[in-house]
């Protein structure tokens, strides 16, 4: 890798690298283009800045703590292990950092109707909260069988005045519902702002989801100096688009001593239709608007995937990722169901912390390392939610292994 300092913002074409775009129909064109000026106007704007950061304190509840976990420290063997505690978030995770910021966003274009889509229903629930919070018109699309695993969240939602439309097309998770999502998007644009949950999709939302989401690692940088002395030497986050991921890691780029590890859903195994390893069983392709590391076949067909946490069961990965992965700047991994939940159970053992299944990935490849990580290290992992979400589904997993 070079040392020269990393550039990883996209060209004004949208690109990182050879990554990204905006493959979309020409509908599309002219709202992305529009919806690209004016985040640029927002982000240059100090009053729209500082009511981000006022709602961020006040309502979200940042900064989230950094926590020293101890009983964990002492079984893996490194010098120190700390935890981005965005499970701490309101609403229980980091996606209302960029639902926050993308409905700030929609209020200053003058739309009143939002839409969203979700996996695990934790961007659904935070859309459907600023939403509320703005007085917005709110549809949700999700897929039915993420509805199922993710009731609770789908209660939550319509709580809070959301409209939830099942989506049963396809395999009924969370690609089938970025692509009605768009439909919807397509057919209302005038009125209708897109809050797009993850690092991914056409120009501007990768870039724009990213700048939202660094607040998790502009945060643990001064944290981590605060009460460590000194950066970390290894940054871990699940990822399923990316965008908790990309928001711990993209302040953190241009500091060489800092390793960064990225985890995948290695689901039930890497065999085609089993799991969610993109970088691991996929190749370059284009889906729902951006060119990236896709699992398809040979023919350019989106293959099925599996994982049980539904937030990572996608089967593309944000194009800054895809960048950063040729760059050899970040290190990607992957794991399998079991040995996530099994994580699940660990991290609320040690730590009296239940993560979300999509985080309990990365905190199954971090024990799963115990005894090779350095004596020196010191390791920073995004809690990016919380478990409540899970518990259902997790005894339901595993009343079906113990049969």
């Amino acid at each position: 890798m070079s040392k020269r300092r990393l550039n990883t913002n996209p060209d004004r074409n949208g690109y990182f690298g050879p990554y990204g775009g905006m493959y979309v129909p020409e509908t599309l064109m002219t709202p992305l283009l529009d919806l690209g000026r004016a985040y640029q106007q927002a982000r240059k704007d100090r009053s729209f800045r500082e009511e981000l950061r006022n709602y961020l304190r006040d309502f979200v509840g940042r900064p989230t703590p950094l926590y020293y976990a101890e009983r964990m420290t002492k079984e893996l063997g490194c010098k120190a292990v700390y935890l981005k505690r965005e499970d701490l978030c309101h609403t229980g995770a980091h996606k209302i950092n960029n639902s926050l910021g993308q409905a700030l966003l929609a209020r200053r274009m003058g739309k009143k109707r939002v839409i969203a889509e979700t996996g695990a229903g934790q961007h659904g629930v935070a859309t459907a909260t600023v939403a509320a919070m703005f007085g917005m018109e709110c549809v949700i699309y999700m897929g039915a069988t993420d509805m199922e695993r993710q009731a609770l969240n789908v209660f939550r939602m319509r709580s809070l005045g959301a409209e939830v439309v099942a989506v049963t097309a396809g395999q009924k998770t969370l690609k089938e519902a970025i692509s009605e999502a768009m439909r919807d998007w397509v057919t209302n644009v005038r009125t209708t702002h897109y809050i797009l949950g993850s690092a991914l999709g056409a120009h501007p939302y990768p870039r724009m989801v990213r700048d939202f989401q660094s607040i998790i690692g502009q945060e643990t940088r001064r944290q981590i100096q605060r009460v460590a002395g000194q950066l970390p030497t290894v940054l871990l986050a699940c990822v399923g688009g990316g965008s908790n991921s990309i928001g711990l890691f993209h302040p953190f780029i241009n500091d060489r001593g800092v390793r960064m590890i990225g985890v995948e859903a290695g689901g039930l195994g890497l065999r085609k239709g089993q799991h969610a390893a993109r970088f691991a069983g996929g190749n370059v392709g284009i889906l729902q608007g951006t060119k990236t590391f896709v699992l398809q076949d040979r023919h350019g067909q989106i293959q099925l995937t599996h994982s049980v946490s539904a937030g990572l069961d996608y089967a593309a990965i944000g194009p800054e990722h895809s960048l950063l992965r040729d760059l050899g700047r970040v290190e990607y991994v992957h794991v399998n169901d079991v040995e996530a939940v099994e994580a699940f159970d660990t991290l609320g053992q040690w730590e009296g912390l239940l993560p979300a299944l999509e985080t309990a990935h990365a905190v199954a490849y971090m024990i799963k390392m115990a005894g090779r990580w350095e004596k020196r290290d010191v390791l920073v992992l995004n809690l990016s939610g919380r478990g409540d979400k899970d518990v259902q589904q997790v005894a339901a997993w595993k009343k079906e292994r113990a049969r």
